[in-house]
């Protein structure tokens, strides 16, 4: 079974080259790589065309989309029957493929979505950020369960990262691929509508190393901010039964509000959780008086 593996990537040229081989040297050979240029001011083609792996193909978007769009661009030329993501800035480790692959052959057929972990280097679990920290991400205490309520989870706590997931090609026509209008949280944002659709099997075991740079989506506070809105509004239909999970969402809204200095817009959705979900009393009284800003709280979900 072919396996394609889509990279999208925007002037990255200087770890592209680590990027591409972690993928064509994992020891499920049968794949093909799709690097796909989101309109970048540098040479990227001359990078990609530096390999001499048939299977590697180069597709270069004309205009700049984001990584949610290039993902799309990816999919498009997918030929494979099962899909892998891989950022021009993360490390495969050996072996990936192969062990999620075989995977698939001994968890029931309607899964549709194998993950794994991945060590993140420039930031640690309560997401501090600096040289030095690492982060074992998702935590392993939180794995995921076929016999849960994946949604509810999911709903709360993104823990598919698209890099460590192996997914069967199907899964995508009913998730509708990836937000174009989303500048942040796009993996989160997929992965609560195929939730919808297919079960996930979570592996804890690492399969890639992250690297935090300064220029990550991931430590831009305004786009976490606008792309957990986005969620919000999204889901308004999925979360209307679910005021427990949108309570939770409210709090992290706040929560980054609060470190992008905005007090009172935090203010404001932590008293939306409260009306929301008043059993989340104690928990947003902790939050007001400071106790909980400097560490993400856990937040088990019934």
């Amino acid at each position: 079974m072919t396996i394609s593996v889509i990279l999208p990537t925007y002037n990255r040229s200087g770890s592209l080259v680590a990027a591409i081989n972690s993928v064509i040297t994992q020891s499920h050979q049968d794949l093909e790589l799709i690097v796909v240029d989101d309109a970048s001011t540098e040479d990227i083609e001359s990078v990609v065309r530096g390999f001499s792996d048939r299977r590697i193909r180069y597709v270069r978007r004309v205009r700049n989309g984001g990584a949610a769009a290039a993902r799309n661009t990816g999919l498009c030329h997918a030929k494979g029957e099962y899909i892998a993501f891989q950022d021009s800035d993360d490390l495969w480790l050996p072996g990936k493929l192969q062990k999620q692959f075989a995977l698939f052959s001994a968890i029931p057929g309607d899964v549709g979505a194998v993950i794994g972990a991945k060590i993140v280097y420039g930031r640690d679990n309560q997401r501090n950020y600096g040289s030095g920290r690492v982060a074992y991400d998702p935590p392993p205490e939180g794995r995921l369960s076929l016999e849960e309520d994946q949604l509810g989870r999911l709903l709360t706590r993104n823990r598919i990262s698209l890099q460590n997931a192996l997914f069967r090609k199907n899964c995508f026509p009913y998730a509708e691929w990836f937000d174009v209008c989303a500048r942040a949280n796009e993996d989160w944002d997929f992965a609560i509508r195929l939730a919808q659709h297919t079960s996930i099997y979570e592996d804890v075991e690492p399969v890639v190393l992250g690297f935090i740079s300064r220029d990550s989506i991931s430590i831009n506070r305004r786009r976490e901010i606008i792309g957990l809105l986005r969620i919000l509004k999204k889901n308004r239909a999925v979360l209307c039964n679910r005021s427990e999970q949108k309570s939770l969402m409210l709090i992290d809204v706040a929560r980054y509000f609060y470190t992008a200095g905005k007090r009172k817009s935090a203010m404001k959705f932590l008293t939306a959780a409260l009306r929301t979900y008043p059993r989340h009393m104690q928990l947003i009284g902790s939050i007001m008086v400071g106790k909980l800003f400097k560490s993400r709280p856990q937040r088990p979900v019934a």
